[in-house]
């Protein structure tokens, strides 16, 4: 080892002790005659001094020239820092070390940006120079808090009997979710491997050979639209079991999340996780995805909107449609009209809604609003009493399909949260998303599509409407949720194959399609398959939220832009034509 202690080990009980350091000039102060360096690594920061009696002038001129970010080793003795130089701020900030020898191992050029730079640069230059930003201490922590995460998932399922097995990246092409990333052959010209979006079918195949519990922590990969919180390559990790049931999984995951968070966070977490179906979490939060650390619960008043005389409300109730609404407590003085009105502007651009009507309750109890002169005294009353409303509240409506006041309440009450700070920071909350539906409707396509997957159980007691109502069959499915972020999604899977063939024909999948690309999975079901279900959780995810960032990327060590590209290295770009005649492909122009 050219070091015999990192830039954050020493202390003052090491004083008088010979050290070798190695690390990079985070900073460097030139007293006249002596030098004081800053040296980083990833362990700590250490003042090193380079002046007399140990250092000769020559030694000290050259640590006076030697570039920030440069490389350099140190040899010296640990010495107390004088009277009234201490630096709280750091671990070692009781000693400095006096050097001997200096040695620069790689000089830097001048960088775009530093580590310790308060004023980051754009995001894109961060990413194009990632080796630097990745010196960042912030960058640091997040890059071990994630080893950290990944090394208790995988001792929690050693401690549980997983077994783990890696299974194949290249795969066939199953287009039924997002877009697959193809890859071409070049020993079955015209025929193309596909990169896995997850290892489903492989986990369901080692129930049935017989491995009960199975874990991977994953790489996948999806050519979908990006956004903050997806990469086009990404890590879950994945699990199955065999003869279990929902309970079960959701037992396991319980345990994970309280070992996870007492573990990485030092957090206690109360079990089991609260739960609630898809359907309540839609009516109460209008999301699958519910944010509990905060309120706002959305409430239902379209029964008294079909009663009144304002036409935006009736005419919505008559048309099949809803008035929904939330209460913002002690907040009618804290928005002005015009916030009223950016509010107002944000559902309507951002969620299709078409406008949002307000009451204030006022000090006597009563509602007052700008429409407040098309309802009656009675009515009033009513949509008061429904909110829960009480003097000093704030009670906006939504007005519009079931689909548009979802959307645009759960956006409404998310924007709300972080406005009025209704949670606070490094706050965890965890909870269950249960029995969502097995299909919904791609009205485009004229059929139904799986909302998870089509390998998902239906519960058995709705396993009639597969023939029947179709769009009322409820899944055994279960998301974790965590801060109002999909952190985990799982479900039983059919085990019976000619449940599995009944399904591919709902999603209008015929016989010879079914059998072309899942026939290995339909031959495997008929030899005798355990009941098996599983999991599979985005580590990804589980850092950004543990870690409490906003921006997936931060998690991720080289990750891509939201246009799936590779800022540091040129990804993706072009190949040589030699390479593409050997795969028998060639380029056509972009249609524009």
């Amino acid at each position: 080892m050219l070091r015999t202690h990192t830039c954050g080990a020493l202390r003052k009980s090491d004083v008088g002790s010979p050290v070798t350091l190695c690390g990079w000039v985070d900073s460097k102060r030139d007293h006249g005659g002596a030098v004081f360096i800053d040296l980083r690594d990833r362990y700590g920061l250490t003042q090193v001094v380079i002046g007399p009696p140990e250092a000769n002038e020559a030694l000290i001129k050259q640590a006076g020239h030697v570039p920030n970010e440069s490389v350099i080793l140190i040899r010296g003795v640990v010495a107390d820092r004088l009277e009234g130089k201490t630096n709280a701020k750091l671990e070692t900030g009781e000693i400095e070390v006096r050097s001997e020898h200096f040695e620069i191992l790689s000089a830097s050029e001048t960088p775009p940006f530093t580590p310790g730079q308060s004023d980051l640069p754009g995001e894109d230059l961060r990413l194009k120079y990632r080796f630097l930003d990745l010196r960042r201490k912030e960058m640091q922590q997040a890059l071990i808090r994630r080893s950290e995460i990944i090394k208790c998932m995988r001792d929690y399922f050693a401690e549980h009997d997983f077994i783990d097995v890696e299974t194949p990246i290249l795969g066939r092409s199953t287009p039924e979710g997002a877009r697959d990333y193809l890859v071409p052959s070049r020993v079955h010209p015209s025929n193309f491997y596909a990169l896995p979006q997850s290892p489903q079918l492989y986990k369901q195949i080692l129930m049935v050979a017989g491995f009960d519990r199975y874990v991977q922590v994953a790489k996948c990969f999806r050519d979908e639209d990006l956004r903050a919180d997806r990469q086009p390559e990404f890590t879950q990790l994945d699990l199955e079991m065999s003869f279990v049931d929902s309970e079960d999984i959701i037992g396991l995951i319980d345990g994970l999340v309280a070992k996870t968070a007492k573990q990485v966070l030092g957090k206690d977490i109360t079990l089991p996780l609260p739960r609630m179906t898809y359907e309540e979490a839609m009516r109460r939060f209008g999301s699958d995805a519910p944010d509990l650390r905060f309120g706002l619960e959305i409430v239902d008043v379209t029964s008294v909107a079909a009663k009144t005389d304002f036409r935006v409300f009736r005419g919505t109730a008559d048309a099949g449609n809803f008035v929904r609404g939330i209460n913002v407590k002690d907040s009618a003085l804290k928005f002005s009209r015009r916030q009223i009105d950016e509010l107002t502007a944000f559902v309507q651009q951002d969620f299709g809604a078409k406008g949002l009507a307000w009451f204030r309750v006022e000090d006597d109890g009563t509602l007052w609003s700008p429409i407040a002169k098309n309802f009656d005294e009675e009515h009033l009353a009513e949509i008061k009493a429904l909110m829960g409303g009480e003097p000093g509240d704030l009670l906006m409506f939504l007005a519009d399909t079931w689909e548009v006041t979802c959307k645009g309440l759960s956006g409404l009450r998310k924007r709300l949260a972080v406005e009025l700070k209704l949670y606070e920071d490094g706050e965890l909350n965890c909870s269950w998303v249960t029995e969502f539906p097995m299909f919904e409707k791609d009205e485009e396509a004229g059929r139904y599509v799986a909302m998870h997957h089509p390998f998902t159980a239906p519960l058995e007691e709705d396993l009639p409407l597969l023939k029947e109502s179709p769009e009322k069959c409820r899944a055994q499915a279960y998301d974790l949720v965590i801060n109002g972020s999909e952190a985990g999604g799982g479900t039983i899977r059919i085990h019976d194959s000619k449940v599995q063939s009944q399904v591919f024909e709902l999603l209008g999948m015929d016989e010879e399609t079914a059998r072309d690309r899942f026939g290995f999975l339909l031959d495997a079901l008929r030899f005798g398959a355990p009941p098996h279900g599983g999991i599979a959780l985005g580590v990804d995810r589980w850092v950004m939220l543990f870690a409490g960032l906003e921006n997936i990327r931060e998690v991720i060590a080289f990750p891509k832009t939201q246009k799936a590209a590779d800022m540091m290295t040129g990804a993706p770009g072009e190949v040589d034509a030699d390479q593409l005649n050997e795969l028998h492909l060639r380029t056509v122009s972009a249609k524009t």
